[in-house]
Order: structure tokens, then sequence, then C-alpha cells
């Protein structure tokens, strides 16, 4: 898990390196510099989510206890989400397609619950088996995790409709937004 963390923490900066030197070199116009400003900032939530999927892999290799088992399908269920929010969101980005990046953005509340869910049904569960509590917060831990992958899948989606259309749509304001293009 060390080794591809590394990777990804080299990666990150090869590409902040590049976009710095395109930028310094080429002086780009118009969509090209708002790709490139993009990546800039994408690269980042793409490296954090890199961690949060070695976090994840550190906790779940231990399944001791009957905690997991408890809340296994809503695991899957908020790491099937996130997963599908990351791919739409690096997929519009990949397309210039705010159409595919609106989606996401509604997606995130779901896994929130998710993950609220999860929290309650493992507090209650290690309060009556404090035998896992151990067990009980890795579980927590996870779901934090994927919770957070979701948060950064967001995060990728509002960077390109700012990309696409510069609508500002971070910390909720797309759903205050009026107009056909705005659901």
């Amino acid at each position: 898990m060390e080794s591809l963390d590394a990777q990804i923490d080299r990666d990150e900066v090869e590409i902040h390196a590049l976009i710095l030197r395109i930028l310094a070199l080429r002086q780009p116009v118009a969509n090209d510099l708002r790709f490139l400003a993009t990546a800039l900032r994408l690269i980042t939530d793409l490296e954090r989510i890199g961690d949060e999927a070695v976090n994840i892999g550190e906790r779940t290799v231990k399944r001791d206890g009957g905690a997991h088992q408890l809340v296994d399908g809503e695991l899957t269920s908020m790491a099937a989400a996130a997963l599908n929010m990351l791919h739409d969101a690096l997929d519009a980005f990949v397309r210039w397609d705010d159409e595919v990046a609106d989606p996401v953005l509604r997606c995130d509340d779901g896994v929130d619950q998710g993950c609220a869910a999860i929290m309650s049904a493992m507090t209650a569960h290690m309060s009556e088996h404090p035998g896992e509590v151990l067990a009980g917060l890795r579980v927590i831990r996870v779901a934090k995790y994927l919770e957070r992958i979701a948060d950064h899948a967001t995060n990728v989606a509002e960077e390109v409709i700012f990309m696409v259309r510069a609508d500002d749509v971070r910390h909720g304001r797309w759903q205050s937004l009026a107009g056909p293009r705005h659901r």
C-alpha cells in the first residue's frame, strides 16, 4: 500500500510541475487555460482520493468480529456510489461535459446519509458489544473515508461545471441556481 501511495504522491508532483511548465512556456488562453487551471485543482483531490483508498485498504485487512457484517451491504452501497461519482466526475472532465457532472452533485447527500447510518449502527453495536469496539471503529473509519471520496468526487464535478460554463456551484450553490441548464 505504501508504494502505491508514494506513486500517487509522485504523480501529483509531476503533473503539478508539468501544468506549471505549460502555463509558463505556452501561455494558454481561454479553454486551454480553464482546462489547465481545473487540472491543477483536480490533482489535489485525486491525490487525496488515493490517500483515502490506501486508508480503506489498511482498515479492511482485518475483518475480525461481526461489526462489519452488520453494515456490509451499506458499505458496499456507499463504495459503489462513491466510485460511480468519481467515474462520472472524471468522465465529465475528460469530455468537458457539464451534463455528466451535474448529477454527481446530487449523489453526495446519499453517501453522507449512508455514512451517518453506519456510524449510528456501529455506535449502537459497540455499546452492546464492548469487545467489538476496535472492529466497530475500523468500520466507522472506512465509512468516513468513503464519504470523503464522494466529497472529493463532488469537488471534481464542481470544477468541471466551472470549467465548462463558468458557474461557481461550490458549497451547494448549484441548488439555488435557476435556468434550463441547472437542475
